[in-house]
């Protein structure tokens, strides 16, 4: 009886395991057969296991199978470099793996833009839209120059004779693919055309040589090479539009003659408050002058007593000093009135 319960246990457990193996068969058929069958019909290679070892490295099935399957279709196979476990790679990077297949078959049909899976992932991964920038490619873009939303709405340049010009221009530009890593972006553009387009305005004589013949400054601009290392080359510069702004070259004259007559102001008034200067000076000498006079006046009374005292002159001597002095205040007094007379 007991060797009997033992089989039976043994068979109940045997029954019971190959159950749950076909129920886990069946889960994984239930769950990845259409991806299988798609990938089967389709050639793309991938099979069950290499599913579920997706599922295990946390890879989307659905996403390497589709893509496979669509680089697969457009006829890119193992030359390129495209297979599942390099599928995987870049999904696991964290890149976009159907927007990298879609770039390389964009490039393959359009048959003049040479690139490759791994150049494509590269660029993916650097955090550029390779889909985009194939498209560029394909399809040139139009770059408004200064950009939408710039505190300027135009470029404003000076010719040589002080007219002020105001510019807008349309940069065409086409991606490069070998600069797009490591590039400058669309304002480095913008930013080398601006400087370009008011360089060759300002190297003109007169603005109506520009209003003349516009395309001048794209040749000049173009010539330079402004899209060297960025991420795009520059096809064509079209001025979209030139309006003739001040006469700064006349607002300048103006100011530096006003500059120049404040200066001569100053210069004068500093001329003026050194001549008043001086005159108070001389005034102050004269002052001066005149005290020293009058401290010299008042020493010859004490001259003249002490003179008495010591007998060195007498009465008539000192009547006779009187006299002539007399005589010499009215002379005096006669010149001066006859002086006023004639004045």
């Amino acid at each position: 009886m007991q060797l009997l319960a033992a089989v039976n246990f043994w068979q109940i457990f045997i029954i019971i395991f190959v159950l749950v193996v076909i129920l886990v068969i069946f889960a994984i058929f239930a769950r990845y057969f259409r991806l299988w069958i798609q990938s089967v019909t389709t050639g793309a290679g991938i099979g069950i296991l290499d599913l579920l070892r997706m599922t295990f490295r946390k890879v989307n099935p659905s996403v390497i199978v589709r893509t496979k399957i669509m680089a697969v279709q457009a006829g890119l196979g193992r030359e390129m470099g495209i297979t599942s476990k390099s599928l995987e790679a870049h999904y696991l990077a964290g890149g976009n793996v159907p927007m990298v297949i879609r770039a390389i078959i964009a490039a393959n049909k359009a048959k003049t833009i040479e690139l490759d899976f791994k150049q494509a992932t590269a660029i993916d991964l650097a955090g550029r839209n390779v889909l985009e920038a194939v498209q560029t490619s394909v399809y040139p873009k139009v770059i408004d120059c200064p950009a939408p939303g710039a505190s300027r709405p135009s470029l404003d340049a000076i010719a040589r004779n002080g007219i002020q010009l105001k510019v807008r221009a349309r940069v065409t530009v086409r991606a490069n693919l070998q600069q797009l890593i490591g590039g400058a972006t669309e304002e480095t553009i913008i930013a080398r055309v601006g400087e370009g387009i008011v360089s060759a305005i300002g190297s003109s004589d007169t603005h109506a040589e520009v209003l003349e013949n516009p395309d001048r400054i794209s040749k000049a601009v173009l010539g330079r090479r402004l899209d060297s290392q960025t991420a795009f080359e520059i096809v064509s510069i079209d001025i979209a539009d030139i309006d003739v702004g001040d006469n700064i070259g006349a607002r300048l004259q103006a100011d530096q003659a006003e500059a120049d007559t404040r200066v001569a102001r100053a210069q004068a008034e500093g001329r003026r408050a050194r001549a008043v200067a001086e005159e108070q000076e001389n005034n102050a000498k004269v002052e001066e002058s005149r005290a020293a006079l009058v401290e010299a006046e008042a020493e010859v009374p004490r001259a003249i007593a002490e003179a008495f005292q010591s007998g060195a002159l007498g009465v008539l001597d000192y009547y006779k000093l009187r006299n002539v002095q007399a005589d010499t205040d009215m002379r005096r007094a006669i010149a001066g009135g006859t002086s006023g007379d004639k004045s």
